[in-house]
């Protein structure tokens, strides 16, 4: 429902929009629907030159539990070989040309956590928890995560965090690289917000040059994120991912 996605220009805060997930009764869990509404607003901002950052947050206590997992079984129950909604975000924001900014309190699973890996600063609660368990749901890494975080984090704790699904505090994940800065949970909206006030005011062009070279054209991102979709859309039409995904909802 377009509802568990808000679109925000909050007036404090010139040039910045905000994405906000709203489902928290889910934990803003993502379905195909709020992928879309996401890709058409960075779509939105990217074009409209009003807006000079953007910012992803989520609720109290839970940025995003991943992607819902009702849909991950509709999808490989189903005989359709297209892509699962994700994707289309994924590449919107390997492409979106502007600052991309996040703040997360709490549950930072699967997406919940690869989404920020294409932000360029993210601010986290002291409570928040990072964690990606594809091998356990029979899935592999996703959003170029599989490139991503052993070129920032090395071998070993890319390994802990997309193989073995190991758990990564917000302490870890900033000793990672994997994010900026860790706060009380009180302040993570204001940080994010106050990060993204500032990039919007400094000079886009130059910053826009600055942001490119440090990020490159992204072509090898996005062919990575093609390549992890070969066997994460194979994985999932799997007997033992439709095993992983029926076991886990019946455990919810």
């Amino acid at each position: 429902m377009t509802e568990h996605i808000l679109i925000e220009r909050p007036e404090a805060h010139a040039g910045v929009m905000v994405i906000r997930l709203n489902r928290p009764e889910k934990k803003n869990a993502l379905t195909s629907d709020m992928y879309r509404k996401m890709v058409a607003a960075l779509t939105q901002a990217d074009a409209d030159e009003t807006i000079r950052a953007l910012v992803f947050l989520g609720t109290e206590g839970c940025f995003s539990a991943g992607n819902d997992m009702g849909d991950f079984l509709s999808y490989a129950m189903s005989g359709t070989l297209e892509a699962p909604a994700a994707v289309d975000l994924l590449k919107a924001l390997v492409r979106f040309g502007k600052p991309l900014v996040s703040g997360v309190d709490g549950l930072a699973i699967g997406i919940g956590t690869t989404l920020h890996l294409h932000c360029d600063l993210t601010v986290a609660s002291s409570r928040s928890q990072f964690r990606t368990p594809f091998t356990d749901l029979a899935l592999v890494p996703e959003a170029a995560s599989s490139l991503l975080v052993p070129r920032v984090a090395g071998h070993q704790r890319a390994f802990a965090l997309l193989a073995a699904g190991l758990p990564f505090t917000a302490e870890q994940a900033r000793e990672a690289g994997l994010i900026w800065q860790v706060v009380e949970p009180d302040a993570v909206e204001r940080e994010a917000l106050a990060l993204a006030s500032a990039l919007a005011a400094k000079p886009a062009g130059a910053l826009r040059i600055a942001r490119d070279l440090l990020r490159g054209n992204g072509d090898d991102v996005l062919a990575r994120i093609d390549a992890e979709m070969v066997h994460f859309a194979a994985q999932l039409k799997s007997q033992e991912a439709r095993a992983a995904f029926e076991a886990f909802l019946k455990r919810r």
